[in-house]
């Protein structure tokens, strides 16, 4: 006889809440969600920004936060934790899903890589190209890379808005393109947006990239246990005068891919535990002794089911998606329109180098170079993928909201400079966007009319 209870011998408020948390789950791991929260997020601060109340939205983010101990006090702005700080963890998930494609996804095979890489490339030359054609003044050149990042929340949730129907492998594709796209920004970061390094900082950062392999080598799998390590590499990169959200990318790239080696098998102590446990008498009490040690096994083998890349990535996302992003256009998109002098020191050229570096030159580098590598022979489209999907590929990479402010900050002191800079990426991404779902429409009729099967939201299992 089943002692179990059944779903409805629940009571009704506990039905409710685990169906309540379940909707949840699905809602938030609906990739177009993020993308609009995103979205609302930016216009909350435009809003804001341009109100009665603008005076609260610049002195919040200028609110100095401290953390000290003993004698020692850090103290910063708010937007310095949000964007030095917080932002290390959306680089901490960018450097794990860079790891995890080049382990088994799309970055894992050359010749399967080899056109995104190409068409990258190509989105990140053409538009720095365009923009460098307006911008020839020595500050305003500063900021040729602004335009070349893609962001991969609101291009990914721009295409899941068009529905089942656009074929996986433009999503593949995409997701290449774009993390390429963000292993070139970082590098960029890197090598031409930081000041003169102090090397005596990449002491500190070494000696926690030490511990880290210290800890990994140890088989410690628990993420708590790399907080601290992890923090060291950063104060380390603060000190060398490297952006220290370079941190979350090295240690996102340290992650290990595949799960922490056990005595046994996490399946076989799942197995043997739940074994033990379903061997004893039903109607005894349970020993909280008795059961302490096999608990401790069971969450242990749990969590190694999954490796580290996986888990952690997973544990983050939501965190990522729906908190840092949120928070960080909340706090850097508002730019103030009503003071804005687009005629003082060539803003308006900023404005418009950075918008059509966007929305013409990102197309136009992604489709022009992946035209070049097929016409040469040098690679072949994706199976499933025609150029109509190339150039929605190329339309939604033009979309660099997030990365691409975060470089504007970088390469820009003028506040005057700054918000054009920040007003083309949000004017361009928006216009891309909305090109980039006009012509998805389009694309997915022309699916439909060629493959019925297409249309149904049938996966394509066939190469063209």
């Amino acid at each position: 006889m089943n002692q179990h209870p059944s779903r409805q011998d629940l009571p009704r408020a506990q039905r409710l809440t685990e169906r309540a948390f379940a909707t949840l789950e699905r809602f938030l791991h609906i990739e177009a969600v993020s993308g609009i929260v995103l979205l609302v997020a930016a216009a909350i601060a435009l809003i804001w920004a341009n109100s009665s109340l603008a005076d609260s939205y610049h002195h919040l983010w200028h609110t100095p936060l401290s953390f000290g101990l003993g004698g020692f006090v850090f103290s910063q702005s708010l937007h310095f934790w949000i964007n030095d700080a917080l932002m290390t963890v959306f680089f901490l998930v960018v450097g794990m899903e860079i790891r995890r494609e080049m382990h088994e996804g799309a970055l894992s095979n050359l010749r399967q890589a080899s056109l995104p890489i190409a068409a990258a490339l190509g989105g990140v030359v053409v538009p720095a190209l365009i923009y460098l054609a307006l911008n020839g003044d020595a500050v305003r050149r500063h900021g040729w890379a602004v335009p070349t990042a893609t962001d991969i929340a609101f291009a990914v949730g721009v295409l899941a808005l068009l529905g089942r129907s656009i074929p996986g492998n433009v999503r593949v594709f995409l997701l290449a393109l774009a993390i390429i796209d963000d292993i070139i920004a970082v590098l960029i970061i890197a090598l031409f947006y930081s000041g003169g390094l102090d090397y005596s900082g990449f002491a500190v950062a070494g000696a926690g990239l030490v511990l880290v392999l210290g800890l990994q080598q140890m088989g410690i799998g628990s993420a708590f246990a790399y907080v601290v390590p992890g923090a060291i590499v950063w104060i380390g990169l603060l000190m060398t005068g490297a952006h220290p959200t370079l941190a979350g990318v090295v240690l996102g790239l340290m992650t290990p891919v595949v799960p922490v080696r056990m005595r046994e098998r996490p399946l076989d102590v799942l197995s043997r535990i739940a074994a033990e446990l379903t061997g004893t008498d039903a109607n005894a009490r349970p020993d909280p002794n008795h059961l302490a040690q096999p608990l401790r096994q069971l969450r242990l083998a749990q969590r190694e089911l999954l490796p580290p890349v996986v888990r952690v990535q997973s544990a983050l996302h939501p965190w990522v998606a729906y908190g840092v992003m949120p928070l960080f256009a909340l706090a850097n998109a508002g730019v103030s329109l009503g003071g804005m002098d687009l005629s003082a020191g060539g803003a308006q050229w900023v404005v418009a180098g950075v918008m059509l570096a966007l929305v013409l030159g990102k197309p136009l580098g992604v489709v022009t170079v992946s035209w070049l590598m097929v016409r040469l022979g040098w690679c072949r489209l994706p199976p499933g993928v025609s150029w109509g999907g190339i150039w929605l590929i190329g339309l939604l990479a033009g979309i660099g909201f997030t990365m691409s402010i975060f470089i504007a900050m970088l390469a820009f002191t003028d506040d005057t400079l700054l918000g054009a800079a920040k007003l083309g990426v949000l004017m361009g991404s928006l216009v891309a966007a909305l090109l980039g779902m006009a012509w998805g429409v389009v694309y997915v009729r022309r699916q439909g009319r060629k493959n019925p099967a297409v249309a149904q939201g049938h996966p394509i299992t066939h190469a063209n």
